[in-house]
């Protein structure tokens, strides 16, 4: 997918009281920064947003942490934050790469990977982030009783992921290839932009929630 270029996009997210600059310099004090001691969840991939306001909304006793790499896309959850201020949600413009770096061991409760880019090429599989080289670093972050909720429209990109999932020492907690007809896992689902559109001309959802003993 193309991006289209906005021109001072990182100037506005630099400016913006929402969106946390030093992410880094927050590591182990993410509680501090909401004012209280409230479980973080945290969406890696975020978008514009709709996922975790609609799920910040719903939640108030939640913290919420929405990571996006892209300035432009960042930039539309900024402008809806701005119509829609949440007290228990932040944004950070980062490399889901240093996630290590910007959470301490055990500080994140969940998870959420929703329609992650797909890396289709071989060489690039490490990239992906259900990888076992991004699960390896999940499991740095987050808690023991800790899940990470994936959901995307590429077959493909499933299959690998519920591949990696043994490799990397995790264990399946529910699977689905057809989230929208699953009676279970259905129940409270919240649908980011990319879902609908998916989702309104057809393509099966797939999902996954994983956890580690």
């Amino acid at each position: 997918m193309r991006l289209r270029n906005v021109t001072g996009s990182r100037e506005m997210i630099a400016e913006s009281r929402f969106v946390v600059q030093e992410p880094a310099a927050q590591r182990g004090k993410w509680n501090a920064v909401f004012g209280n001691d409230h479980p973080i969840h945290i969406e890696i991939g975020m978008g514009k947003g709709r996922f975790m306001m609609e799920l910040a909304a719903s939640n108030p006793d939640i913290n919420y942490i929405g990571i996006e790499k892209y300035s432009t896309v960042l930039l539309r959850a900024v402008q809806k934050m701005e119509a829609q201020e949440l007290s228990n949600l932040r944004l950070i413009r980062m490399d889901a790469e240093e996630i290590c770096e910007v959470f301490d061991k055990g500080e994140v409760s969940r998870i959420y990977l929703n329609f992650s880019d797909p890396w289709p090429k071989d060489r690039h599989a490490k990239r992906r982030l259900p990888s076992r080289q991004f699960l390896g670093r999940y499991h740095e972050i987050l808690a023991a009783d800790g899940r990470i909720e994936f959901k995307t429209d590429n077959a493909d990109l499933f299959d690998f992921a519920l591949e990696e999932i043994a490799p990397a020492g995790w264990k399946t907690e529910a699977v689905t290839r057809d989230l929208h007809h699953d009676e279970n896992m259905f129940v409270g689902n919240i649908m980011t932009e990319y879902e609908e559109k998916f989702s309104s001309i057809g393509n099966p959802i797939y999902k996954y929630i994983i956890y580690r003993e």
